[in-house]
């Protein structure tokens, strides 16, 4: 193990420092200045670098800036008898490991200096994985099963169905069934089918003339065009609207299409994958997809786990996550402990692997120090059991972008989809008609719905009638969305700010719901 480099002009100090972590058994290197250093470091580096903050010829956050250019995975404790904020701010942002103030008590200085030690040689081994890092994650055997199947598939052109829940690293899988296929020269075209209104979506897919409709003052190529040669990925293909389930079984049977106001037809050799997180043989039941373009569609069927379903490859992805938001936002990649990995992996992750991206998100702009232990994750993970963390009583999800996918949240990462929280009431009705609760304008008022609802559900839940939550959450679901396009008199983006939802799930709810006008 390579020694550890204590740099401070004061004689004590380095003295004091040097017999504690001889007693320690540690390999000790003392320097009076950063000049020494920056000199040393052109043959060789430290385990950890414990700095003094103000030295001649040169600060602490000097060095440290440095030193991180040339190692940036070298643990920094920075010292200083100037307790003060623009110093731990500096240092912090620097990327040191810890803001050590003096007169320190020299065994929490040992301790902390042996917990960077026991990182730094951690980090070494992850380090060396991180370089030989795939280009997909995962060592639990359901991930395995994926991997294989694009392995099969890496010679075939077939169509391919990706079913898995929201943010379990569909399209993910797409680039790399793409990637691994013939058509790998070509291009790889994405489309979200449920974040496009419903009349562009068409003009988006197959293109249009100039002067099919207005503003259409060019000629536009569709997405079937784009994609000649490579392949078209499909997201969310259970909310594409039913008339144009069947432009597209069209060109799924003969690979033959015409833009919008176009009367010459034209042919795409394109090969389709689709995805979805809805359960398409339901919605083919209920007469909102296509039979035979599910049929079409679902040749080969992936299933991705939930990342529930895969938790021992949370440390990896955790890990990689915080470099990735690190390298984004242009600062030192927070590490985190076995303990806080320890308490994500008991998560239950209803966002899966995108909700775990936001959280190492979130990690890398608001944990306060280097080291990530389980005191500094969001207050999502940290209230009781996570498993048993109801849905009711999550919170809403982060508002959705212009592309359909959830926007990572400012301040807290997304979390499980928002159900009506009546489930959390409760049962005695009268203690709930009498219980209020607060207007916008700060006015109390009665709650009697809550009392017809239970009685509504007492009643359904004592007769045995089936899928009780899913009947009573439509209605919700419907009441709400109705009167909110009934006040804004059918505007729909304007109703979707009043409730708090994305106009992409408002879309999708009318369409479930059967609102439509």
């Amino acid at each position: 193990m390579k020694p550890i480099w204590i740099v401070d002009d004061d004689q004590s100090i380095r003295f004091v420092l040097e017999k504690a972590l001889a007693r320690e058994e540690l390999a000790v290197r003392s320097f009076t200045n950063t000049r020494e250093v920056l000199l040393a470091l052109e043959d060789e580096a430290p385990q950890v670098l414990v700095s003094d903050i103000r030295m001649p010829g040169g600060s602490g956050i000097e060095l440290l800036t440095k030193v991180k250019e040339r190692h940036p995975g070298l643990p920094v404790i920075i010292m200083t008898a100037y307790s003060d904020l623009d110093s731990a701010v500096s240092a912090f942002q620097g990327g040191a490991f810890e803001y050590l103030p003096k007169p320190f008590d020299v065994p929490k200085a040992v301790e902390l200096i042996r917990r960077a030690l026991d990182e730094s040689v951690r980090e070494e081994v992850r380090d060396e994985r991180m370089a030989q890092m795939p280009e997909m994650l995962g060592q639990a055997p359901a991930m395995q099963d994926v991997f294989r199947a694009i392995g099969r598939l890496s010679q075939s052109i077939v169509t391919v169905l990706i079913t898995g829940e929201s943010g379990s690293g569909k399209e993910l899988v797409a680039h790399a069934l793409h990637k691994h296929s013939p058509r790998a020269a070509g291009p790889f075209v994405a489309i979200n089918t449920a974040a496009i209104p419903k009349d562009l979506l068409e003009s988006e897919l197959f293109g249009h003339e100039r002067g099919a409709f207005t503003g259409a003052q060019t000629t536009r190529r569709g997405r079937f065009e784009q994609a000649d040669g490579g392949t078209l990925f499909l997201d969310e293909i259970g909310d594409m609207p039913f008339d144009l389930q069947t432009r597209l079984l069209r060109v799924l049977s003969d690979g033959q299409f015409y833009r919008v106001g176009g009367h010459n037809p034209l042919r795409s050799n394109v090969r389709v994958i689709a995805a979805t997180h809805q359960n398409l043989e339901e919605r083919v039941k209920l007469g909102a997809f296509r039979e035979d373009l599910f049929h079409r569609l679902n040749v080969i069927r992936l299933r991705l786990p939930a990342l529930r379903e895969r938790r021992e490859d949370v440390p990896a992805l955790a890990r990689f996550f915080l470099q990735k938001s690190a390298k984004e936002l242009g600062v030192e990649a927070k590490r985190i402990t076995d303990s806080a990995l320890s308490r994500l992996m008991q998560f239950d992750f209803p966002g899966n692997v995108r909700q775990l991206e936001n959280i190492c998100h979130w990690l890398t702009v608001m944990a306060p120090a280097q080291v990530v232990e389980p005191k500094d994750l969001p207050p999502e993970l940290m209230g009781g059991d996570p498993m048993a963390l109801p849905r009711a009583l999550t919170p809403p999800p982060a508002a959705e972008s212009v592309n359909g996918e959830h926007a990572p949240a400012t301040a807290m990462p997304a979390a499980a989809p928002w159900v009506p929280p009546a489930v959390v009431y409760p049962s005695n009705a009268d203690a709930i008609a009498a219980s209020p609760v607060m207007s916008p304008g700060g006015a109390s008022v009665p709650t009697h719905w809550l009392a017809d609802l239970e009685r509504e559900s007492r009643t359904m839940l004592q007769a045995g009638l089936p899928e009780v939550w899913d009947t009573l959450t439509r209605k919700f679901e419907a009441q709400l969305i109705h009167t909110a396009l009934e006040i804004t008199r059918g505007r729909r983006i304007e109703a979707a700010q009043k409730l708090g939802i994305g106009r992409n799930t408002i879309t999708r709810k009318i369409q479930e719901l059967g609102l439509e006008d």
